[in-house]
């Protein structure tokens, strides 16, 4: 499962762009991200209630709350806004290649951070793609 739920992510992850590039003609970055965040919070809303996951909120630690405080600044805010600014302003294959170096940042940090095992096919793995992604960038 964790491969197809990765797939479909990839095949979305993939083709957002292109609507977002669009969206993007004549208007501001931050009022686009902002408007993407509320549609996304009504289809997520519904779904949160359909399901009964808000009766998990109450037991839910403040390291939990500190730790998605976090993840939302950096990856729903800033991340987003950065990457709104660059597709408005880049070429959208240069601007997803760039985008697509975060596995080297996600590996470093996680062996940092959180002390996860590093492999050497995993180490080396990650420093191709990322050699690769910036080649293909070279010059562009």
């Amino acid at each position: 499962m964790v491969f197809l739920y990765a797939f479909i992510g990839v095949i979305c992850l993939g083709i957002a762009p292109i609507f977002g590039k669009n969206a993007l003609d004549n208007v501001n970055p931050t009022t686009a991200f902002v408007i993407r965040t509320i549609i996304a919070a009504m289809l997520v809303v519904p779904w949160i209630i359909a399901t009964k996951a808000y009766n998990e909120l109450a037991n839910l630690s403040k390291t939990f709350w500190m730790f998605i405080t976090a993840e939302a600044v950096l990856a729903a805010v800033l991340g987003d806004l950065a990457y709104f600014y660059a597709l408005q302003r880049g070429k959208i294959g240069q601007v997803a290649l760039i985008m697509s170096c975060t596995p080297l940042i996600t590996v470093l940090v996680s062996y940092v951070i959180l002390d996860e095992d590093i492999s050497l096919s995993l180490l080396v793995g990650t420093i191709l793609i990322t050699f690769g992604l910036v080649i293909i960038n070279y010059n562009s």
